[in-house]
């Protein structure tokens, strides 16, 4: 079974990589015949990504204070997020009062309260921290209530029979049975992550990869507001593929439990 397993995800690996060849080439052959200014080669990003983008002072000045927010405002909407959504999932009634809250708060678009944000917290990494926790909480909120609400009360009865209590309760039995739809819900807030973390950096900001795109669009230079898109695009599939790891890993009790029902 592991054999199979691994040679299907073998020939998916290579699919997907042969797929990306070859729409790069396409893009080259296509951008190469029309020579439109406005959409360069892939070889010539990928040169302006080695020239301007990887260097050790790129880096530093944009790859890490962006990398830097991104984790801080994730990391803290995922805190909060979780730790709310449990206590509203688990006191019951109490979602009535804070459901119309959530979808007040989750209505709201980012952008139209970023100046919000800037009157509070000024121009630094905190507001950019904050406003990125403030538009990537909802999934995770909801996902959470979602998960904790959905938990078989089977499961609750049988834990307070065997005496299972307090922290012990949270950790070894609300929390596991309510991680699928909570990692579905980080999941979602890792990709709006990366949007908002361009929109606060695009907004006084001195550096990060949402800075260098504005400025580069500002200074018409094409190919460097190009290489930043693409710098962005890796930085998602980097995340995500670091994020499907790790929920595999916490989540292989699923795969386990499916396959001995199965």
């Amino acid at each position: 079974m592991n054999t199979r397993r691994a040679s299907t995800l073998y020939y998916r690996t290579a699919e997907t990589f042969a797929l990306w060849i070859g729409l790069i080439l396409l893009w080259q052959l296509l951008t190469s015949l029309f020579h439109a200014f406005f959409f360069p080669t892939p070889l010539e990003i990928a040169k302006e990504l080695g020239r301007n983008w990887l260097s050790i002072t790129a880096l530093q000045h944009n790859a890490l204070p962006s990398l830097f927010r991104i984790i801080s405002g994730w990391g803290l909407a995922s805190v909060f997020g979780i730790m709310l959504g449990v206590a509203i999932g688990l006191v019951r009634g109490l979602d009535a009062y804070f459901e119309p809250i959530i979808h007040f708060g989750r209505a709201i678009s980012p952008p139209a309260a970023l100046p919000i944000f800037l009157i509070l917290f000024g121009i630094g990494d905190s507001m950019k921290i904050l406003f990125i926790a403030f538009g990537v909480i909802w999934p995770i909120l909801l996902n959470t209530v979602k998960g904790v609400q959905s938990i078989d009360s089977t499961q609750l009865n049988s834990a307070r029979v065997y005496g299972i209590r307090g922290i012990r309760h949270l950790f070894y039995v609300i929390l596991p049975a309510a991680s699928p739809e909570i990692f579905a819900g980080l999941r979602i807030s890792l990709a709006l992550a990366f949007i908002m973390m361009v929109i606060s950096e695009m907004i006084s900001a001195s550096g990060g990869i949402g800075y260098m795109i504005l400025q580069s669009q500002a200074n018409f230079d094409i190919l460097s507001m190009w290489a930043g898109m693409v710098i962005l695009g890796i930085g998602g599939i980097l995340f995500n593929s670091l994020f499907l790891a790790l929920e595999a890993y916490f989540l292989r009790w699923q795969r386990g439990s499916a396959g001995i029902s199965a």
